[in-house]
């Protein structure tokens, strides 16, 4: 097949809506210098190579949206990632961490919505992560190991985008505002290679309602990506990083692909893709994986 400058892969939900060959012949149509497609896993991902410098971004989501299917458009050549930089609460896992202890405590629809506000950005992350773990002042620490065994589940493709990333070599890393106390379990779930992240304070067996200083926010992932980039020695071009809120955009906006998955509407408007039908296996086929090549439990 003749190279091209550019991929579009366009990828459905496998659990889902179907890639039909009929919307792949339209997006080819939208293209400007379509070269050539090809399936990555039939039904679900397919790549479209075109040489074209004009912005189709817009009128390919806007054909591929109506029927399920998400569109992540990029440089061929520089598509493979060595560094997966991953965002936990709603992205790696279903759940804000911090709205589930809040259930115990019984001010579960308070947190949420202020969690809700932090990461639509419309409140600032740091102090309404204050306000949040103050209320959960006196539950028992032992709550927080019942809620990683009955609350906490994995995101759809979660597992298997860390382990076929890890299995082709790249260094994958969780790096989160939520608690040190889900990271270290997630990360080991995931099999992810390290973790970064807050932590609860705790005292005399109970969570005291304070955290340790400094609080892992927005900055501190930037600068979490830069630290862990630096220290492997990989260019912006190899790094992806992949998150849901505000508190991500400067993280995904500093990586050489930068995903807002299922995101709030003000960072999936920002990043360079979104993802708001598929799993995260979606990460995969972005970077011309197949099926046939993902390390599946």
């Amino acid at each position: 097949m003749k190279s091209a400058a550019n991929v579009a892969t366009l990828v459905a939900n496998p659990r889902g809506s179907a890639l039909s060959d009929a919307l792949i012949a339209r997006a080819a149509r939208a293209l400007p210098g379509f070269v050539a497609s090809r399936w990555l896993d039939p039904g679900v991902a397919a790549d479209l190579f075109y040489d074209g410098e004009a912005d189709a971004r817009g009128a390919l989501i806007a054909l591929a949206a109506p029927e399920g299917v998400d569109v992540i458009m990029q440089r061929s050549a520089t598509r493979a990632k060595h560094l997966l930089v991953a965002d936990m609460d709603s992205t790696l896992i279903g759940q804000e961490c911090v709205d589930e202890l809040a259930n115990f405590a019984g001010v579960g629809a308070y947190v949420a919505a202020v969690t809700e506000r932090a990461m639509r950005g419309e409140i600032a992350f740091e102090p309404s992560l204050r306000e949040r773990v103050a209320l959960l002042a006196g539950l028992p620490e032992s709550v927080i190991d019942e809620v990683l065994a009955t609350r906490i589940t994995l995101t759809p493709g979660a597992r298997v985008l860390v382990r076929t990333m890890r299995a082709r070599g790249a260094h994958t890393a969780v790096v989160s505002g939520g608690f040190v106390q889900f990271t270290g379990a997630v990360a080991q779930r995931l099999g992810a290679d390290e973790h970064r992240a807050n932590r609860l304070v705790t005292a005399g067996g109970k969570i005291t309602g304070e955290v340790v200083d400094p609080i892992l926010g927005a900055d501190a992932k930037l600068m979490a990506l830069r630290e862990i980039s630096s220290r492997l020695k990989l260019a912006r071009h190899e790094i992806l990083a992949v998150g849901d809120g505000a508190n991500d955009l400067a993280m995904l906006d500093a990586a050489g692909l930068g995903v807002a998955y299922h995101a709030k509407p003000t960072v999936a408007a920002k990043a360079h893709a979104r993802v708001d039908h598929a799993d995260l296996t979606a990460l995969l086929y972005a970077q011309g994986i197949t099926g046939a090549e993902f390390i599946r439990d």
